[in-house]
């Protein structure tokens, strides 16, 4: 849980500081926070603008004279991941697939990442840019980052397995928010409403103590202290419903909540499966509540 605690940190505090994601940091820590590039701010490519006049001593001139000067329109043109920003011959500038080439060699397996067609990325930008490149197709529309790290082989879950994993999830949650309230110092993790919410949570003497418990102890906190893990649940909803703000959650949304658990936690990838009750490639709230254990009447009141 610890570990689980440390990504959701730099998940929240990039959140907060940047709602263009997508991480991470995507802090999509293999939970050890290691801050890989899933959630990355978007890629800006800049080429310089090389003008042919001359020798120096006339390039010199021309700008003392005649101070002309051509800025590259690229400086302040941004890009989504996997492109890189380039200017035509009127300097009109147009974001176009990067070569994977040309992005910076991994330093470590952490900064390794599998897709969802089992082949390993050395980094994130290796996969983007080769996701570009495949824009418009079937693959290309079926391939996202499913996990951090190298590939590998990923148990199959079991139904009973399956069944206990919102039982650590929802404790994890609501840890998560205790530990950001008690950090934020500078209100960059949490909003004034939501820290008055947290607050209840974090003065409530009956709440369960962070640290490694038994699922019956989960499963019997749960029923008895019900409304700690309202918030929580709804929180983390509203933290990944950002591209855009809809009400549903996508495969590329769930992305930074999902990649970095796969590895440690093999029911990942079955619960969200589960928790899209309808098959139509959506979380939407209300099968979001459900999926935690959250009555009908509070996903409703929250909606409201």
């Amino acid at each position: 849980m610890r570990v689980w605690i440390i990504f959701l940190l730099c998940l929240a505090g990039h959140a907060m500081a940047a709602p263009v994601s997508y991480a991470v940091c995507v802090c999509v820590c293999v939970c050890v926070c290691v801050c890989v590039d899933v959630a990355q701010e978007t890629e800006v490519g800049a080429n310089p603008v090389q003008i042919e006049i001359g020798d120096f001593d006339e390039a010199i001139e021309v700008v003392e004279e005649e101070e002309v000067v051509t800025e590259n329109a690229c400086l302040n043109h941004h890009c989504k991941k996997g492109k890189v920003c380039e200017v035509d011959e009127s300097n009109t500038p147009m974001c176009v697939c990067q070569d994977p080439s040309t992005c910076p060699a991994a330093e470590g397996e952490f900064e390794h990442v599998c897709g969802t067609d089992n082949k390993t990325f050395d980094t994130s930008c290796q996969f983007f840019a080769t996701k570009c490149a495949l824009e418009g197709t079937k693959k290309g529309h079926k391939l996202h980052i499913d996990y951090i790290g190298p590939c590998k082989y990923i148990e199959p879950c079991l139904d009973s397995e399956l069944n206990e994993f919102p039982l650590r999830m929802r404790d994890w949650l609501k840890n998560v928010l205790v530990t950001l309230y008690e950090r934020d110092e500078d209100n960059n993790l949490l909003t004034e409403k939501q820290k008055l919410r947290v607050k209840k949570i974090y003065e409530n003497e009956k709440r369960l103590q962070a640290g490694e418990h038994t699922l019956d102890l989960l499963a019997h906190d749960f029923e008895k202290n019900y409304n700690m893990y309202i918030f929580p649940v709804h929180w983390q909803f509203g933290q990944l419903d950002q591209h855009p703000v809809d009400g549903y959650l996508t495969h590329t949304e769930l992305s930074p909540l999902r990649a970095p658990l796969i590895p440690m936690e093999h029911c990942t990838t079955r619960f969200f499966e589960q928790c899209d009750g309808d098959n139509d490639k959506y979380i939407a709230l209300d099968e979001w509540a459900k999926c935690f254990g959250i009555k009908e009447r509070e996903y409703r009141l929250h909606r409201a």
